[in-house]
Order: C-alpha cells, then structure tokens, then sequence
C-alpha cells in the first residue's frame, strides 16, 4: 500500500447512534470510513468499493452479518477482506459462529473506544493478513 493511500474502512451497522460512534472513531484514526445500515446491500457495496476492513454487525435488517461473512469468504475476490464482527449478544457461542465463519475479530457491544481501535490496528496491521 503507498505510504499516501488510506485505510478504507466500511462500518455495516443498522443502529445510527453506534454506526456515528464507529465511523467517529475511524476517522479520528486517519483511515477512511463508508457506511451503510442495510445487510441487503452489503455485498454489492464490499465488492464496489474493496475496503481493508469490514466493522459488521451481526443482526442486520434482510440480511444478516453471518451470512455477509459467508459471502465475503466465498467470494475470490474479497476473501482477504479483513472482518470483525460485532454483537449486543456477546455470548460465547456467538463469537464461535463468528469466528468459524471466517471473521478475524469478535467483539461484543457496547464496546470499549480503546479496545475498538486496538482490534481495528490489529486487523489492518500487515502481521494480521
């Protein structure tokens, strides 16, 4: 990646006030961020718009942040796309699903700023990929 190009972030996340809180936080840490509420539109927008990471919620109205996972691990093209995962129901049955579905990261709402922006520099570090 040129020392010039940002981190491209996408923040998938049906709940505005935590969809603000994400997107806040990534860009206060230089990288850029996109978002969208819908897990219907989900896939179509990762392929178009090829982030380096992918904040995902698990329960999305139409489609849910499993399946997007899924479809993301499929999918040659986007199958390096890094994924956290995130739940209100951070149980740890949900973070098993999550992780075996492919997600490089699980981590349960609310959520720590710090601890968001440490797994998120973890993602995006070249050690993760």
């Amino acid at each position: 990646m040129p020392a010039d190009a940002k981190r491209r972030v996408l923040v998938v996340e049906d709940d505005d006030n935590i969809a603000t809180a994400l997107h806040y936080v990534v860009s206060r840490e230089g990288m850029a961020c996109d978002r969208i509420a819908s897990g219907a539109t989900a896939l179509d927008h990762i392929r178009a718009t090829r982030p380096d990471l992918v904040l995902l919620d698990i329960m999305l109205p139409e489609v849910s942040g499993y399946e997007i996972c899924e479809g993301i691990r499929r999918d040659p093209v986007l199958a390096a796309t890094r994924v956290l995962m995130m739940t209100a129901r951070g149980s740890a049955q949900e973070q098993r699903r999550a992780l075996a579905l492919g997600a490089d990261g699980f981590i349960s709402k609310p959520f720590d700023l710090g601890t968001l922006r440490g797994e998120v520099w973890r993602l995006l570090s070249p050690a993760a990929g």
